[in-house]
């Protein structure tokens, strides 16, 4: 299966330099209400972004497409990937089924989703995305979803050896409020969520955002409800030949946010870890071998 095609905000973002500035004003208004805003009528879409219908069937074609019929298809298409259950994420890999090997696909399809994920970056959204996470004076605390949990947790265990004041708030929802209590202005409150994006997630995301805290957002391609929350968004690409979304991308990501947030401040870090080293000798966690 060819590698998924550029979402509507991917060409938003991609193509803004080259816009007029009423097509700038629209385009800002297509991606503040993403993706509901496109899928009003022309002419209320034009009234709510102050320009003429005639600006947005320009825009429209600047973005590649036919006409604003074409241009709502594509984000309606968007709406139902985001929705879409375990049967109908294999339904477009099962139907080109190919001669090639599972493990192929499935590879090929990891590779792609890797490359356009990281091209898509801005490394100095990067530095100073990691730079948030390794400043001491802000604590953290990260929550995962059904699947992306276990990537909360995985964060979790490696931030927590850089530096101090990192809390993962764990799978039990009713937990989450007692954590919320010791939120400050300024902490941080890191979030996994992709496809179908969920409920509980999105409400404690507000409640830390209202209480003054830092968003920080792992998601898809299309972008978790939560992004309109967060100061930093990481995009993942998904989709493979399974029906099950893959988090390949977003362990990667995940990995280089702990590379990125150690070499921030490495002579702090570096006796930390040499300080958890010794407790590892006293306590005998690891087995030697000599």
């Amino acid at each position: 299966m060819a590698g998924p095609e550029r979402t509507v905000a991917e060409r938003l973002e991609d193509g803004f330099a080259a816009l007029t500035r009423a097509e700038r004003q629209l385009a800002g208004v297509l991606l503040e209400g993403y993706p509901a805003a496109g899928l009003q009528p022309m002419p209320a879409l034009a009234r709510a972004a102050g320009v003429s219908t005639p600006s947005v069937a320009r825009l429209v074609q600047k973005l590649g497409f036919g006409g604003f019929a074409e241009f709502q298809a594509a984000l309606r298409d968007e709406v139902q990937a985001r929705m879409s259950n375990p049967l109908a994420k294999l339904a477009p890999w099962a139907a080109e089924g190919g001669e090639t090997h599972l493990l192929g696909r499935f590879a090929e399809a990891v590779v792609g989703n890797l490359r356009q994920s990281l091209g898509r970056i801005d490394p100095r959204e990067f530095d100073a995305l990691c730079a948030l996470l390794a400043d001491r004076r802000r604590r953290v605390m990260l929550l995962g979803g059904r699947f992306t949990r276990v990537l909360a947790d995985y964060l979790h265990r490696h931030l927590q050896v850089s530096r101090p004041g990192v809390s993962n708030l764990g799978g039990e929802a009713d937990t989450w409020p007692h954590a919320l209590l010791d939120l400050r202005e300024g902490d941080v409150l890191v979030v996994f969520d992709i496809r179908r994006y969920e409920t509980a997630l999105l409400r404690i995301a507000e409640i830390a955002a209202g209480r003054g805290a830092e968003i920080v957002l792992f998601t898809d391609q299309w972008g978790s409800p939560i992004a309109g929350l967060a100061r930093y968004r990481l995009h993942a690409r998904i989709e493979v030949p399974s029906a099950w979304d893959s988090s390949a991308v977003l362990m990667v990501l995940a990995e280089a946010v702990v590379a990125g947030v150690q070499a921030r401040d490495w002579e702090a870090t570096a006796p930390r870890i040499e300080e958890l080293e010794t407790l590892f000798e006293t306590t005998r966690t690891f087995r030697k071998f000599t």
